[in-house]
């Protein structure tokens, strides 16, 4: 699932801290058009204007699809990429994609990081990539690690049927689906820092077999879980319930 702010972040996070993205946080940031830049880099020999046929623009996809094209200098559009200026056509590449072409967005939210940050240590204390994990976490989802601080109420424990069908279920899950099951019962779908070993997680007995869908209480890690009389069923019922989270927008 795609978190705006974690796509704020993730790209501005060295800007926030005072330095200048380079191609590395373009190729986090928009893998495709990061790693083409790269070759461009890597490309070693010198015919650079007839191989790749680039001018000094960069485009971008607007908000209804429609191709926006921007010069990165003057007169790009008439200046050729060549083995000699390459590198400063990566560079503004990089800084226009990253900073200008967002500039609006994230002057603001820069002002609100600078009220925050500006009688702290916070600059000092943590590199780019250290603050981007403090604000939005991490994106690795150990279950594993999840299941192991993981308690249980109202008549449920690790040897109930449905619980262990549960694990069963949640383990099997692909990234994209732990993410939104994690976004469901706790209201984000990424690790807190130091992982999901450091969570707090309840399961909760919401009553027997029954076709209502599992619930969770957010603000609380809780999630309440009828006792469904099959594997099958309670796979269902999870689904179900995670995308009918998503329909609403809340991912």
């Amino acid at each position: 699932s795609h978190s705006p702010l974690k796509a704020v972040v993730s790209t501005q996070s060295t800007g926030l801290m005072g330095e200048q993205p380079d191609i590395r946080d373009l190729i986090l940031s928009h893998p495709l058009l990061g790693s083409s830049l790269q070759q461009l880099l890597d490309y070693p020999d010198g015919d650079v204007e007839e191989v790749f046929m680039l001018d000094f623009v960069a485009s971008t996809t607007g908000l209804f699809g429609e191709t926006i094209t921007h010069h990165l200098v003057e007169g790009g559009d008439k200046i050729p990429v060549t083995s000699e200026n390459k590198h400063e056509f990566v560079a503004k590449y990089v800084d226009y994609v990253i900073n200008t072409s967002v500039s609006k967005q994230f002057d603001q939210f820069k002002k609100g990081f600078d009220m925050v940050a500006s009688h702290s240590p916070l600059k000092a204390w943590f590199r780019p990539e250290e603050l981007e994990k403090l604000i939005v976490g991490t994106p690795a989802l150990d279950f594993k690690a999840l299941q192991g601080v993981t308690r249980y109420d109202n008549g449920y424990s690790a040897d109930t049927d449905v619980v262990k069908w549960f694990w069963e279920i949640t383990h099997s899950m692909t990234d994209d689906d732990k993410s939104k099951f994690l976004a469901f019962s706790t209201g984000c779908g990424l690790a807190p820092v130091g992982g999901m070993g450091e969570m707090t997680f309840v399961i909760v007995k919401n009553g027997g077999d029954s076709e209502r869908l599992p619930t969770a209480h957010t603000c609380f890690n809780v999630l309440l879980l009828p006792e469904y009389s099959s594997k099958e069923k309670l796979q269902k019922k999870l689904y179900l319930a995670i995308q009918h989270f998503e329909g609403f927008g809340m991912i």
